[in-house]
């Protein structure tokens, strides 16, 4: 007896759809999966049968052969154990039905027979909607899965429920969620800008930075409050689209990072990853391709506090999802592509010991010792992060201030006006911010007149600017023009874009 049931791969954070082909023939009893499965479906086979026999089901005494076509797809994961399970249910006509076959089966089962939760589902969700089929996933992902506009979704707790509703003895009815009420109110309370004391002018930097899109580098002294600002800088960028939010939420499923509770990332991620992370845990990868750190800040913020820190080759690897917006993972036997559009917010110590420029202590390290620990950031490196700003120490007068600073809220309204300028500027195209502009985009919309242009002379003869760094300039100053409601670029846009290039400046 040969059945079909269909279930799903989910390949970088893309599903795949796949047939599951049991046989039942006669000889010694076996049960063997082919197909190019790992270890984790092959281990399957003891999953499935433990739960088909403690749900009331018989497990066949034959030969039984599980094919998981197409064979030159690796199967990875524990999703496929319903597939298998419903496909022997359907082999040894428990089941009959002829309308199996539009429908998508995808959990993990316990030995039990209840139905455990998988990755990926939102993108399973996706796959099956694609193709035109119903879906039946564990009950802790169908609010996740039914997501997805134009796909019926059923959630399931346990293989006797589903067998029996298969049979026709019980219905179920598919689960309705409603996207736009999840998504509402998706920015609750956190850590505001009033909060940080003084530093008017690394809030202008970080409300530029937010404007634009920029990644920026806080350069200053322990304590200064460089952190306190990073954590902050989330709360006064846009609040996330609905489908800005689902893309976020399909790189967090298929990272098994996304809450029971809340199925739908409703708040710009922020990552802080310890500066002793390897490189296949910042950008991706593993034996078994994951999403990294970079992934997971997508539509948000990765902050990585204490940047010298970092070992160089992880730091070398942000080369590309910085200036692609996405990472890709090749592999001998697959490549995999994960979205990686975030904005960088580093911080680091002037010097080894911290205290260089600090009126208050005494820096006790040499200029080779300074231009050392300088050297950890690459230039290419550097090239890539539109701001670097120092963060000064905090003085007694404004630590002691009663007067509280300006509120996230009002930042965030100057950020999303110049974000809807943006918007109207890059209509139809590929990015939506200054930073992202491409080469194109920053000659036709960064001109400037002859004052700008002899004032960009003098910075790049003076600082010695690479022409990324001049390209960052001019990107960064479109952005400046735009927060002041500007059409074109003017001598104090370019003067203050100029100042945010710190790194850029010789030692003294």
């Amino acid at each position: 007896m040969l059945a079909r049931v269909s279930s799903a791969a989910v390949i970088g954070i893309d599903a795949h759809m796949v047939d599951v082909e049991v046989d039942l023939s006669n000889g010694l009893p076996s049960f063997s999966i082919v197909g190019l499965p790992d270890n984790a479906v092959k281990e399957s086979k003891e999953r499935v049968k433990a739960a088909l026999k403690n749900s009331g089901y018989g497990f066949p005494a034959r030969r039984v052969t599980v094919n998981l076509a197409p064979a030159d797809i690796k199967k990875e994961g524990t999703g496929f154990d319903l597939a298998v399970a419903v496909g022997l249910v359907r082999a040894q006509e428990i089941v009959e039905r002829d309308d199996l076959d539009d429908y998508v089966f995808v959990g993990e089962l316990s030995l039990d027979g209840s139905v455990r939760a998988v990755r990926g589902a939102l993108s399973v969700a996706m796959g099956a909607a694609q193709a035109g089929k119903k879906l039946v996933v564990p009950g802790d992902n169908a609010a996740e899965a039914a997501l997805v506009d134009g796909v019926e979704v059923y959630g399931v707790s346990s293989l006797a429920d589903l067998v029996e509703t298969l049979a026709g003895r019980t219905e179920a009815a598919p689960v309705r969620v409603d996207a736009a009420a999840m998504f509402g109110g998706g920015r609750g309370e956190g850590p505001d800008f009033s909060d940080v004391k003084g530093q008017e002018h690394v809030k202008r930097a970080l409300e530029v930075a937010a404007a634009g899109g920029h990644n920026v580098l806080m350069i200053g002294p322990p304590g200064s409050g460089k952190t306190m600002l990073a954590r902050r800088f989330a709360s006064i960028l846009p609040p996330m689209t609905l489908d800005e939010a689902v893309e976020a939420t399909r790189v967090h499923s298929v990272a098994g990072a996304l809450p029971a509770d809340r199925p739908l990332v409703t708040a710009r991620p922020f990552r802080s990853p310890h500066h002793t992370i390897s490189d296949a845990g910042l950008i991706g990868g593993g034996q078994v391709p994951r999403p990294g750190e970079v992934s997971l800040a997508h539509k948000g913020v990765l902050f990585l506090d204490e940047m010298p820190e970092f070992r160089k080759n992880v730091l070398e690897v942000l080369r590309q999802p910085m200036e692609d917006g996405r990472v890709t993972i090749a592999r001998a036997a697959l490549a995999v592509t994960y979205p990686a559009e975030f904005i960088l917010v580093g911080a680091m110590n002037p010097c080894p010991c911290g205290f260089l420029g600090d009126p208050a202590r005494e820096c006790r390290c040499t200029p080779l010792q300074v231009a050392r620990y300088r050297a950890r950031l690459s230039g290419p490196l550097l090239d890539r992060i539109d701001i670097h700003c120092d963060v000064p120490r905090v003085r007694f007068r404004e630590l002691a201030a009663s007067r509280a600073g300006e509120g996230s809220a009002a930042v965030r309204e100057r950020v999303e006006a110049a974000r809807r300028v943006q918007a109207r500027r890059f209509r139809g195209g590929r990015q939506a911010t200054n930073g992202r502009m491409g080469s194109r985009e920053t000659e036709r919309h960064c001109r400037v007149d002859d004052r700008c242009r002899r004032l960009l002379e003098s910075a790049v003869e003076r600082l010695g600017l690479s022409a990324r760094a001049y390209t960052r300039v001019l990107k960064v100053a479109r952005t400046i023009a735009d927060l002041d409601g500007a059409d074109e670029i003017a001598p104090p846009h370019i003067a203050e874009a100029i100042q945010y290039r710190t790194l850029d400046k010789p030692l003294a």
